[in-house]
C-alpha cells in the first residue's frame, strides 16, 4: 500500500502497526502520526533491531496491508 494512504489514515492503522509492534506506546503512534521515518526508529529504539531491518519489515508490512 502507497505510504501516503496509510499516513492519511493513521488513526485506523495505528492499531495495526500496535498489533505488528507490540513494544510500541500509544505516546509513540502519537508523536509518528503517520510518519515512516518516525515510525521506522520507534521500531528500531523498542525492538531493539537495526535500520534497515526495521525498515524492511514495514515495507513488508505496509505492502501487505
Amino acid at each position: 500500500m502507497n505510504w501516503d494512504r496509510i499516513e492519511g489514515n493513521w488513526k485506523q492503522f495505528r492499531g495495526k502497526v500496535k498489533e505488528k509492534w507490540g513494544k510500541l506506546t500509544d505516546d509513540d503512534l502519537d508523536v509518528v502520526a503517520g510518519k515512516k521515518d518516525q515510525l521506522v526508529g520507534k521500531i528500531q529504539e523498542r525492538h531493539g533491531i537495526a535500520r534497515d531491518k526495521a525498515e524492511a519489515e514495514l515495507d513488508r508490512w505496509a505492502s501487505s496491508v
